[in-house]
C-alpha cells in the first residue's frame, strides 16, 4: 500500500433532506437520522484509530435556510451535546469547534464551550465540529488577524506564508488526509479550503443517514491505495520509501 493510515478525516455530511424527502417525511426527520449517523461514525472512527475527525455540521450559508429548519438544527445540536458529552469523554475523545461560533445561539455556545473544556485533556481522538463554518470565512478571519499583527509589529510580512496556518481555527489540527462526501455531490462546498489542498477525495452516492461503518472503512481502504505526491515525482516520494 502506498499511503499510510489517514491521520485526519473530514466528512461533508450531505443528504439528510433528500433522505427524508424520498420517504415522504419532513426534512427534520432526515436531520435526526443524520445525528444517529454521527454517533456511529464518531465511535467507529475512534475505534479505527483515527486521530482527527472533522464533521461539516452547519455552514455559514446554512443560515439562509428556512428559520424553522435552522431552529430545528440548533435544537438537535443542543440535544446531541447534552446526550453525548459523557460518551465522548468515556471514549477518550476531545471536542473542538471550528467556525464563527458567535453567530450561534448563546445557549448553544455555552454548551459547546463547556463540552470543549470538559473533554480538553482527552487524547484518543479529536472530534472537530464545524459549525457556522465556511472555508472562505476562515481564511478571511485569519487574514484579518494577520493584518492586525503585522500592523502592531507582532508578525513580519516575510513570515506570513510560514505562519499562516497558525491563524486558522484550531491551528493544532493538521491538514485533512481524506475528505469524504456523501449524497453523490462531487464538490467541496467551501469546506476547510486551506487544509484540503492535498486531500484525497472520496465521493459516495450514499445519503448521510445511510452511511455506515462498512463504507467508512471502504473509504479508508481506497485512500490507502492512492499515491500522494505533493507536487513531487513518484521517484522522489516512493523510491526513497517516503510517504
Amino acid at each position: 500500500m502506498d499511503n499510510g493510515f489517514p491521520v485526519h478525516i473530514g466528512i461533508i455530511m450531505d443528504g439528510n433532506g433528500r433522505w427524508a424527502k424520498r420517504r415522504g417525511l419532513p426534512r427534520v426527520f432526515g436531520h435526526k437520522e443524520g445525528v444517529k449517523a454521527v454517533r456511529r461514525i464518531v465511535a467507529h472512527a475512534a475505534e479505527r484509530g483515527i486521530k482527527y475527525l472533522s464533521l461539516f455540521a452547519f455552514s455559514t450559508e446554512n443560515w439562509n435556510r428556512p428559520e424553522e429548519e435552522v431552529s430545528a438544527l440548533m435544537r438537535l445540536l443542543n440535544d446531541y451535546l447534552q446526550k453525548e458529552i459523557n460518551t465522548i469523554i468515556e471514549k477518550g475523545i476531545s471536542l473542538k469547534v471550528s467556525g464563527r461560533i458567535s453567530m450561534l445561539p448563546k445557549a448553544t455556545q455555552k454548551k459547546l464551550m463547556d463540552a470543549v473544556e470538559i473533554s480538553r485533556d482527552n487524547k484518543r481522538m479529536t472530534l472537530n465540529l464545524c459549525l457556522s463554518y465556511g472555508g472562505r470565512a476562515e481564511i478571511i478571519d485569519a487574514a484579518a488577524q494577520i493584518a492586525k499583527d503585522v500592523k502592531n509589529g507582532i508578525l513580519n510580512i516575510e513570515d506570513i506564508e510560514s505562519k499562516f496556518s497558525d491563524y486558522l481555527y484550531n491551528p493544532d489540527i493538521p491538514n485533512i488526509d481524506l475528505l469524504i462526501r456523501t449524497s453523490g455531490e462531487q464538490r467541496i462546498s467551501n469546506f476547510m479550503l486551506y487544509r484540503v489542498a492535498y486531500s484525497e477525495l472520496y465521493f459516495t452516492q450514499t445519503l448521510w443517514p445511510g452511511f455506515y461503518e462498512d463504507e467508512f472503512d471502504l473509504a479508508i481502504d481506497e485512500y490507502m491505495t492512492r499515491r500522494r505526491r505533493f507536487g513531487k515525482t513518484d521517484e522522489q516520494i516512493y523510491d526513497k520509501g517516503q510517504i
